[in-house]
């Protein structure tokens, strides 16, 4: 009595009656091989299942159902603001991720008497390393873009109704999402550690004390403390490098996928 597993397929049985090219039985025998021990073929069906689901879900648009193309064609470039703001943001995680690998979050003195280490690192950017000026340029642009791009965005979907039923859950994400913009915009305004993100930083810390009740916890949670330090400037660099990233981007999908599911409010 053989202990081997019996196989429910004849494959080589069914490869010997095709007439096959080298290069065909070659890829079969290794998709089998793999199959039989990592049920490789089980999820390639799964995931051609899902791709015909997905596309049978996909929603029309107002213009396809209604055949409005040719009535608000001047309406189609407000309708761009929002995948015009998540390239802004790719761009600039991208430009963020490389500058991180030239800054130093530290508020200790620097080599030099004009400033803290922090800031030496974003001089080295500037004048020392190359293309660090483009680099830094590009991180700061496409932030200040996709700021405005998502303040556009919102003043389209209000103007233009978007925000009603179905759709106000996703209206509420968005609310949402520019107010993170906001907060990504102020803690990398602090990181340089120079005057501005200084004085920057002061407002944040008075403005967080003049919160009722919770005024003096929030502002010990954000900066620190009531006056700056280097634990303002550590708690700055981890919400902006760490924690918004991937909390931006988890909402960023979500966000996307509910648009996709309900189709875009054009219109009519």
């Amino acid at each position: 009595m053989s202990l081997e597993r019996k196989d429910d397929y004849d494959h080589k049985g069914w490869m010997k009656e095709k007439d096959l090219t080298p290069v065909e039985s070659t890829f079969l025998t290794t998709l089998i091989w793999l199959d039989k021990r990592f049920r490789i073929v089980d999820y390639l069906e799964l995931m051609e299942t899902l791709y015909y689901r997905v596309n049978l879900q996909m929603p029309k648009s107002h213009t396809e159902q209604y055949n409005l193309d040719n009535k608000f064609w001047y309406w189609y470039p407000l309708y761009t603001l929002g995948l015009f703001s998540t390239l802004a943001y790719v761009v600039a995680a991208i430009s963020g991720a490389l500058l991180g690998f030239y800054y130093s979050p530290s508020a200790a003195a620097g080599t030099e008497a004009a400033g803290s280490v922090a800031y030496e690192s974003i001089a080295f950017i500037m004048r020392d390393l190359q293309f660090g000026f483009m680099l830094r340029s590009v991180h700061r642009w496409s932030a200040q873009v996709m700021v405005a791009a998502v303040f556009l965005h919102m003043l389209r979907v209000y103007f233009t109704g978007a925000y009603k039923e179905p759709r106000e859950l996703n209206w509420l994400l968005g609310i949402i999402l520019i107010s993170l913009t906001m907060v990504f915009g102020y803690t990398g305004y602090l990181l340089p550690w120079d005057q501005l993100a200084y004085w920057a930083g002061q407002i944040g810390v008075e403005m967080s004390l003049s919160i009722p009740l919770i005024g003096e916890w929030i502002a010990q949670l954000l900066f620190g403390g009531f006056s700056l330090s280097q634990s303002t400037l550590q708690r700055m660099y981890i919400i902006h490098v760490f924690l918004l990233p991937f909390v931006v981007t988890t909402l960023i999908a979500i966000h996307i996928g509910i648009v996709w599911m309900q189709g875009i409010a054009e219109p009519h």
